[in-house]
């Protein structure tokens, strides 16, 4: 049996890997899936990288509906997740209770860690949340970005220098082993997205793809989604 195809955004990997295991016993296939960020997953749709099941933010499953990429019936989301601070885990948590506090742990952090600021939705918005701020051209030399938000937590949970931040979305934080959630970015920073999945038109698997979306987005994995920062 040929594994089900994925392209999907990172704050959503934990999810899909958990629920491999369900749509193996039943079906007997598995998931072979692109996980980063949303900007990056569309690009690789649009050029013709094989898809059956695809997620992203609302916005562009939502493009990608109205392009007929995507089967618009399919169409479902899997809640709302906040953008988040993050520490290695073991380190006092910073102050972020507001704006203010939020600019002193920047000021004091010995590295910033955060996804593509041109392609990931956590990146594009803690890039202008560091301008709104007034401290971008401060921290700039601290900033390190990774392609995904994935990949910026795994490398704060191995950070050698100790007092480093990350931010990304919540339940990437949530889902990597090694760093420990602050917790959401203050209320007039903050930001919550809708991730949304679908069943893509040329999927070459569509009735499984469409039983996996469905277990996705549906009751048999909702416990999952809260335990992992995802909010209905």
């Amino acid at each position: 049996m040929i594994d089900l195809r994925i392209l999907c955004a990172g704050a959503a990997r934990g999810l899909v890997q958990a629920m491999e295991a369900t749509l193996v016993a039943e079906t007997g296939t598995g998931v072979q899936g692109s996980f980063g960020a949303v900007g990056a997953m569309k690009e690789q749709l649009l050029a013709g990288e094989p898809c059956d099941v695809i997620v992203l933010s609302a916005a562009l499953i939502d493009d990608l509906a109205a392009g007929g990429h995507v089967l618009r019936d399919t169409v479902a989301p899997l809640g709302r997740v906040g953008t988040g601070v993050a520490v290695r885990a073991g380190e006092p948590p910073p102050d972020i209770a507001d704006g203010a506090a939020l600019a002193r742990t920047l000021r004091a952090a010995t590295g910033i860690l955060f996804p593509d600021p041109a392609r990931a939705t956590a990146g594009i918005h803690f890039a202008n949340v560091l301008k709104r701020l007034g401290v971008y051209a401060e921290v700039e030399a601290r900033l390190v970005t990774f392609p995904n938000g994935a990949t910026a937590m795994r490398e704060l949970a191995r950070a050698a220098q100790p007092g480093q931040v990350g931010c990304t979305q919540i339940t990437e934080i949530k889902y990597t082993p090694g760093v420990t959630l602050v917790g959401p970015l203050p209320d007039d920073y903050a930001l919550s997205t809708v991730y949304t999945v679908a069943v893509c038109t040329k999927a070459m698997q569509r009735e499984i793809a469409r039983l996996f979306a469905e277990m996705l987005a549906g009751p048999l994995s909702q416990g999952l989604r809260e335990a992992g920062g995802f909010e209905t």
